[in-house]
């Protein structure tokens, strides 16, 4: 039986379970159980290699001690507690242990620092962790389909694991919003691959939402591969502290914690169980910034009022992915660092939050690259487009002006493979498929120089787009200030005005001051108004410039009857109708108001 058939009829047994209720409980028991089993069999490659080894658990609750079945008189393996006795254990000893395993202090001379690390790993696993099951029958059941097939001493068996994970992923679609974890392994491997976190510079990479841990898994993988036989056992041994991730929910910690063991990350104390978004804004240090960032924020939730609540002012929202942009940009990336982001296409043509969070990022990083992908990638879980977004922090301008780091974005409509309308569980996406991206992509030393356009990729000259707006908008922006400069003036003088009336008892005086106040303040509110709509003038010229969802000009235009499609046009359009209302209207204001002040005049 292979694994992902195991895993299915495991889930079957938990079924037959009074205290297992629903996928999502389902996969929190098999989880843990999965975690001793592996952490169990990584302890032995430990004891292989030293000797010395000292394992952090208590010996009466290691899985070989309670839960491994193991021969007996008569040869044949069998359980090593009774069912009657087994939920008893598992409650009362084994589950409270966990929770409160005391951590040791951490002593220099006794060069402790890995069981220290050892200890709080495993307390933060079980933190939140349950144990569902009532029937001690069944659990033993479920013990022993884990112990048939689940060796990982057997390379196979580990590279099979992937298989495993492909099921509990699935099923975590089904099990409330955790499918907001799951990314395609052909689109965590092609992010890493083009992110490029290198070994020899000891590069640092971050997944601030890190769910299962394939993010972290790509780059992994990516960082192994550039160990050649001229390589140390300290470029061996450096990968595990390169790897850094964050997780708000007690499962997919659980599950990347254990996917880290897997991948030979011994002590994965660097997967931390919290929230990123609940870390206050002034809380992070320079010292946490990373040299890589590669992450699929969870898009389409909101974080309750409680959270991001110390944001900047201009950057205050409760949407999740666009908080977790404010924080890339301005808090996790170091200065030419690299960083590649899923994002819905919400995100590109979005203004308010969305437009000042574009306008941040193409001012303090390179977006380089903007990867359209079609719909269905993330099918059945959702069928919003989604893009992949590449691009590195510049160096810090201290000039005071308004410096734009980005001059031009190339975009890259991924298409479907020959003969594919759309992606579905059974036709995935595959990593094959980014060859001609790959094949493309050219080098950011030199600006890309080598890039050209296709049918696929075309570019936006944003250096330029940028300058005319600015210029057009300009005139309006100046007069802008320009009469909230006068409005000022007319209230320094209301100031003065009721200041010259303090102490005055006359009310003869008082009221002829009193009028003249008045008449100053319907003037300095007229031309407060004039400025309000010279001001939005100006930013209906200049704002547009960051709505990011450019078409493909190359390709030949469909049309599509598909209902999301055409409401995203028709919405558009609407907005379009409402811009240019909205312009008309101020221009009519403008030169009536010109017309009325030379007749005034």
């Amino acid at each position: 039986m292979n694994l992902s058939s195991t895993i299915k009829s495991i889930q079957d047994i938990m079924r037959k379970d009074d205290g297992v209720d629903g996928d999502a409980q389902r996969l929190g028991q098999l989880t843990w159980m999965l975690f001793l089993k592996v952490f169990d069999q990584r302890e032995e490659e430990w004891e292989d290699d030293d000797a010395s080894y000292k394992s952090p658990l208590p010996e009466a609750l290691r899985w070989r001690n309670w839960a491994a079945n193991v021969p007996g008189v008569d040869g044949k393996k069998a359980p090593q507690k009774a069912a009657s006795d087994i939920i008893g254990f598992v409650n009362n000893q084994l589950f409270p242990a966990l929770k409160e395993l005391e951590i040791p202090v951490f002593d220099v001379e006794k060069d402790n620092a890995t069981s220290v690390a050892l200890h709080k790993v495993i307390r933060g696993v079980f933190e939140d962790a349950n144990n569902y099951m009532k029937s001690g029958t069944q659990l033993l059941a479920v013990i022993e389909k884990l112990e048939e097939a689940i060796n990982f001493h057997d390379f196979k068996t580990r590279a099979n694991i992937g298989d495993v994970y492909e099921q509990l992923l699935n099923d975590l679609r089904g099990a409330g919003n955790a499918g907001e974890f799951y990314t395609p392994r052909a689109i965590t491997a092609f992010m890493a691959d083009r992110v490029n976190p290198r070994l020899d510079k000891r590069e640092t990479v971050m997944d601030p939402a890190c769910g299962t841990g394939g993010f972290l898994t790509a780059a992994i993988d990516h960082l192994r591969n550039q160990i050649t036989t001229k390589s140390s056992a300290e470029d061996k041994r450096a990968i595990e502290d390169l790897i850094r991730g964050i997780e708000k929910k007690q499962l997919p910690h659980l599950l990347c914690t254990t996917n880290m063991l897997l991948h030979g990350i011994d002590i994965p104390s660097q997967i931390e169980h919290k929230n990123t978004l609940g870390i206050g804004w002034n809380e992070w240090s320079a010292n946490q910034k990373v040299d890589c960032i590669i992450t699929n924020p969870p898009f389409g939730g909101y974080e309750d009022d409680t959270v991001g609540g110390d944001y900047p002012t201009d950057l205050k929202t409760r949407e999740t992915a666009d908080m977790f942009m404010a924080l890339i940009i301005k808090k996790l990336l170091k200065e030419n660092g690299r960083a590649a982001v899923v994002l819905p296409d919400g995100f590109l043509f979005g203004d308010g939050i969305k437009g000042t969070l574009k306008k941040l990022l193409l001012q303090e990083c390179n977006l380089h690259t903007i990867i359209r992908l079609p719909k269905g990638v993330f099918a059945p879980y959702t069928t919003i487009k989604t893009n992949l977004l590449f691009f590195t922090k510049g160096a810090r301008v201290d000039d005071g002006s308004e410096h734009f780091h980005t001059d031009t974005i190339w975009f890259y409509e991924h298409p479907y493979p020959a003969g594919y309308k759309s992606y579905s569980k059974t036709k995935p996406i595959r990593l094959e498929e980014f060859k001609p991206e790959q094949d493309w992509w050219g080098d950011e030393s030199d600006d890309f120089a080598s890039r050209e356009e296709n049918e696929f990729a075309w570019k936006v000259d944003f250096k330029s787009k940028r300058e005319q707006a600015e210029a057009a908008a300009a005139p309006h922006w100046a007069n802008a200030e320009s009469l909230n400069n006068q409005a000022s003036v007319l209230d320094n003088r209301i100031r003065d005005l009721r200041d010259s009336i303090k102490g005055v008892s006359d009310k003869s005086q008082r009221q002829s001051v009193e009028d003249d106040i008045e008449v100053l303040k319907t003037e300095s509110e007229g031309l407060r108004l004039k400025a309000r709509d010279a001001q939005a003038a100006g930013d209906r010229l200049y704002w547009p410039i960051f709505n990011l969802d450019e078409s493909n000009p190359n390709k030949p235009q469909e049309e599509s009857h598909d209902p999301d499609e055409l409401l995203i046009k028709y919405k558009k359009l609407l907005g379009e109708i409402e811009e240019t209302e909205n312009q008309l209207k101020s221009e009519l204001a403008s030169a009536l108001s010109h017309h009325f002040s030379d007749e005034e005049a």
